[in-house]
Parts: C-alpha cells; sequence; structure tokens
C-alpha cells in the first residue's frame, strides 16, 4: 500500500508536468505534489519535485484547513494561495489544495504547487523593497466551488500578469494533477477494502518517526555552530546555525544570523524550515520516507526579523538565493559531528538566468526595449555541487533545489535568444583528495542584434565562493560580465544592450580532503577530459607528470 501511495503522487506530478504550460513546471520540473490526511498530516511526496516547495507545502495545508475547516470542504471544492508565509516561499508558486470526498466522508487532501512564469509586479528580480512590489498576492480562497471555477478570481489573475494564457494554464494544470490523484487514490482504497486512509496514513507516519529516531542514534549528541558568509544585494549577509543533536530530535537555531534586508532576498520561515529540513535529511536518516513523521522530530528556530525568518510586507521573491544556501549551513554544523559524511560546500543556489523582453528598465534605453518583441524566460543553470565523501561533486548539478534545466532548444523556440556557448568551466572544482563538481560558461544574445534585452540577475557565490573542507581547496567564484568586456552586478535588473551579448560563470563546488591525496589516475582523468589544465594540476595537486597520452574518458 505504501508503494501504491508513491505511484499515486508520482503519477500526480507526472500530471502535473504534462499538462502545465510554463516551461519552469514543464520543462525543469520546479513543483511538488503530495498527499496528506484530513487533520493535514503529509503521509506521501512525489519523487519528482523540490525541497522547497516539498517540505514547505508540508506544512502549508494546516493553513488552509485554519481557514477552510474541514467540515467546510465539500466534493469539488478547490482551494489556492501563493502567501509565500502560508505556502512556498514567494508569490510565484501557486499552492493548490483538493478534498477527496469518499461515501460523502473527506478521506484525504491532494497539494500540489508549481511555479508560474509571472505573477505580475516589477517581475522575477531581487529589486522590490516590499511584497506589495512583487505582483498579485492571492489570500487562501476558493478556486473552485463544487465544480464551478471562480471566475472572479480568475479574471483578477488574469488582468496582474504579463502572460495570463500560460499562468492560466497552469492553474487548471494544478487542478488536474490532484483531481487525478485523488480519482487514483479512491481507486486504491476500494481494491484494497479501505473505508478511510487515516489508519493506513497514521501507521505510515509512526513508522517514519520511529526509523527517524532510530537514524539519530547514529549521531554523537551535542550542539554544533556554523556560519557562512554570503554575498547578499548591497553588502554581506552572515548564516549563523547551531545544531542540537538530542535523543529523539533535533533543533536548528539561526540566532546570530543578518537581519532582513529592504530587498527581494529575503526568505520566509516557512522556506528556511524547508531547506533547513531537509539539509538535516540528506545525512540523517536520508532513506526514510520524507513525511510529517520524519520531519516530526526537527524543529527550526530563527529569530523574527532575520533574514530567514522575513517579516510581513519584506520583499521575498528571490528567496532562493539565501534559502538554498541553508542546507550547506547544515553540513557545516553536522561535519563536526560526523567528518565521514559530510559532502563539502557547493554553489547551491540556483543560478537562474532571467531574460526579459519588451519591457522598459529605469534608466535602460526604453524606446529599444519596448520596441522588441516581448519575452519572459527563464534558464535554470546551476554551478558544481561540493565534492562528496569518497566521491568527487556533480557538475553543473542543482543542489539542493533538484530543478532540471530547460533545453536550450526549448527556450530558443519561445523566445527570441541564442545560446552561443554553453560549456564545462575547467579548473572551477575544488582540488581535493575528491573534487568538487564544476560550473559552467553560458553566453547568450538576443537574436535581433539591434534589440537590447534585460537580465534579473540573482547570482551569489561570486565574492563568496563554496568553501572546501579538511583541507580542501575552495571552488572559483562565479561571475556575469557582457562580452564587450565590462563586469555587470551580481544581483538587480541590468541591461544587455543591441549587439552585445551576457557571459555567465556558473561557481564550482569546494574540494575534500588534502589535494596531495588524490588518486593518480583521477587526476589523469580530469586532465584528458579537459576538467582541469595542466597548470593548475601543477599548482593544486603538485602533479608534474606529461598529459596522458589517451583518448577522452566522457
Amino acid at each position: 500500500m505504501w508503494n501504491r501511495l508513491l505511484s499515486v503522487v508520482e503519477e500526480q506530478a507526472q500530471v502535473l508536468m504534462r499538462t502545465a504550460f510554463g516551461t519552469p513546471t514543464r520543462e525543469a520540473g520546479d513543483l511538488s505534489a503530495g498527499v496528506f490526511l484530513p487533520d493535514g498530516r503529509m503521509i506521501a511526496q512525489a519523487v519528482t519535485g523540490t525541497p522547497g516547495h516539498v517540505n514547505s507545502m508540508a506544512e502549508a495545508v494546516k493553513h488552509f484547513l485554519r481557514a477552510f475547516p474541514a467540515e467546510t470542504m465539500r466534493e469539488g471544492d478547490v482551494f489556492l494561495t501563493n502567501d509565500p508565509w502560508k505556502a512556498t516561499g514567494h508569490l510565484f508558486d501557486m499552492t493548490m489544495v483538493t478534498p477527496v470526498h469518499r461515501q460523502g466522508r473527506l478521506t484525504a487532501l491532494f497539494a500540489s504547487t508549481l511555479h508560474v512564469v509571472d505573477i505580475g509586479g516589477q517581475g522575477a528580480g531581487p529589486d522590490s523593497l516590499e511584497i506589495y512590489h512583487e505582483g498579485l498576492f492571492i489570500p487562501i480562497l476558493r478556486f473552485v466551488e463544487q465544480g464551478v471555477v471562480n471566475a472572479t478570481l480568475l479574471a483578477m489573475v488574469r488582468a496582474n500578469v504579463r502572460d495570463p494564457e500560460q499562468v492560466e494554464g497552469d492553474l487548471f494544470a494544478l487542478v488536474a494533477c490532484n483531481e487525478v490523484g485523488g480519482r487514483r487514490l479512491r481507486s486504491m482504497l476500494g481494491e484494497f477494502g479501505l473505508d478511510d486512509l487515516t489508519p493506513l496514513g497514521a501507521y505510515i507516519i509512526e513508522r517514519s518517526r520511529l526509523a527517524m529516531r532510530q537514524a539519530l542514534k547514529e549521531w554523537p549528541r551535542g550542539t554544533y555552530a556554523n556560519a557562512m558568509t554570503v554575498d547578499g544585494y548591497d553588502s554581506p549577509i552572515e548564516l549563523r546555525a547551531a545544531v542540537t543533536i538530542g535523543e529523539d530530535s533535533i533543533l536548528v537555531d539561526f540566532a546570530g544570523t543578518s537581519p532582513s534586508v529592504a530587498r527581494g532576498i529575503n526568505v520566509p520561515k516557512s522556506y528556511t524550515d524547508a531547506y533547513a529540513s531537509f539539509g538535516i535529511r540528506c545525512l540523517i536518516g536520508a532513506d526514510v520516507p520524507n513525511n510529517a513523521g520524519s520531519l516530526d522530530p526537527i524543529r527550526v528556530e530563527a529569530p523574527a526579523g532575520s533574514i530567514v525568518n522575513a517579516q510581513y510586507p519584506a520583499a521575498v521573491s528571490t528567496r532562493h538565493v539565501i534559502g538554498q544556501m541553508l542546507p550547506d549551513v547544515m553540513f557545516g554544523c553536522l561535519r563536526q559531528a560526523r567528518p565521514d559524511r559530510v559532502p563539502a560546500e557547493g554553489a547551491s543556489s540556483l543560478w537562474n538566468i532571467h531574460l526579459i523582453g519588451g519591457e522598459p528598465i529605469a534608466g535602460g534605453p526604453n524606446g529599444a526595449l519596448i520596441r522588441g518583441r516581448r519575452f519572459n524566460i527563464t534558464s535554470f543553470s546551476t554551478g558544481g555541487t561540493g565534492a562528496r565523501p569518497g566521491k568527487d561533486g556533480l557538475s553543473t548539478t542543482s543542489f539542493p533545489s533538484g530543478v532540471r534545466n530547460v533545453s536550450v532548444e526549448i527556450l530558443e523556440s519561445v523566445s527570441p535568444i541564442v545560446f552561443r556557448r554553453k560549456e564545462y568551466r575547467p579548473d572551477s572544482g575544488g582540488a581535493g583528495q575528491v573534487r568538487g563538481g564544476l560550473g559552467q560558461v553560458i553566453e547568450i544574445g538576443h537574436a535581433d542584434e539591434a534589440m537590447p534585452m534585460i537580465v534579473a540577475a540573482t547570482f551569489d557565490r561570486i565574492d563568496n565562493p563554496a568553501r572546501g573542507a579538511l583541507g580542501g581547496a575552495d571552488g572559483a567564484p562565479g561571475g556575469i560580465r557582457l562580452a564587450s568586456g565590462p563586469l555587470l552586478k551580481g544581483k538587480g535588473n541590468q541591461v544587455i544592450p543591441a549587439g552585445d551579448r551576457v557571459i555567465i560563470e556558473t561557481p564550482g563546488g569546494g574540494g575534500l580532503g588534502d589535494p596531495r591525496r588524490r588518486d593518480p589516475q583521477s587526476l589523469a582523468r580530469d586532465l584528458v577530459n579537459g576538467l582541469v589544465t595542466q597548470s593548475a594540476a601543477r599548482t593544486s595537486y603538485g602533479d608534474t607528470a606529461p598529459l596522458p597520452e589517451t583518448a577522452p574518458i566522457l
């Protein structure tokens, strides 16, 4: 029955991907899907999706139930919100909850989330000063009432976004995926002769809780503190945490972390909870199902008003820039307890390349911008992960978010842009006994060289690269510049002039262990494949051997 539930929620997620209109969901899998008990406890989640969506959605359903108690939910109802503090952290994420009734009783709740391409306001960059600048804010409302769509709400959404067809299509994709999940669940209950999901769900949750507590026994008790400096918007941000491992619980305390700022890099507590708990779960109880039971032993505290517990009405549109660094902060704490199990820091925060055309920008060549074709696309680009115990880091891999990149061909087919270059960035992985993963170099221009465009930069690890551990070297910092030479800022909306191109170099992951202890065959393979250059090998590894004469091992 557990495997069958996993099949149900995975089909739910696949329906969402196959019916969504927006490329973030359809191509990159930027979504979540799961099934919940009538009291709001998550039983099972789809494998497809991101931790930031799944783990924050695990608490979001409880907010829906406070707004619309279970006894007021009717068959055919569907509920919707994009409240960053009650759902998944920013206005671009639409979260939908659908009650499932069987024999007249509420049996379960299906929830799903996706990232829409636009929600109005200033757009996807970090330049907003507060939430009011960031777009349409939808409190928890009925989107469908007993089978009838709320036409007023839908009209409000369409009137406030730049691409109403895509956003409307995504909303109905959420309706469809929850509907399919409910249909499959009813079939499963009938097949197994179950009148109610609660006994099975409660059993799964309790077994998961017990398994998580058992996993905790492998870790020494104590409090372990760590600090990490990241670039921030105008000035560096300090992320501080202390992880206390107890007999049957884990406390994460972000006391000492920098305060929130008047820019869109702030993180609502829901998103902080999601990625802090994910970082813990990567190392402790990684094979335990992710549900209310396994998440229950983890408690996260953060001072109100800190950048990881931003208060309404703070700007939060690019909360991933800080939020996706939190697993690395957790790793730094837990490495002190079990250094043999913990990776080095990685690029971590997604290097999303958000390009915009046909819109004005303060101080920009607005006549040309407005004359250009309107488009709004995101390439989910990534750097390298940190080196892992016994294994090199993964190159150009989106950890911890888990989203896929949108293929170059898709992006070029839906917008007037051309990818001139997309390749590994040699020497960007930090040297070590095991090497950090590589970043990449991406060069993009407008297909019409007479037209400028806008890049909404949300990049970190430029001034503060991923740190190596246990003697490993840091990963290479990232960077963004014009092909004509000038450097661009890591954050904020900026113009790519007509005839010019933007070049993005994503960061590498940190190395792990003494580079002089690296296996010579592994180093030779890196040299043959062009991942490490001869000069860097001599500098970082003390290698003086000539390049092996052999075919590349790709």
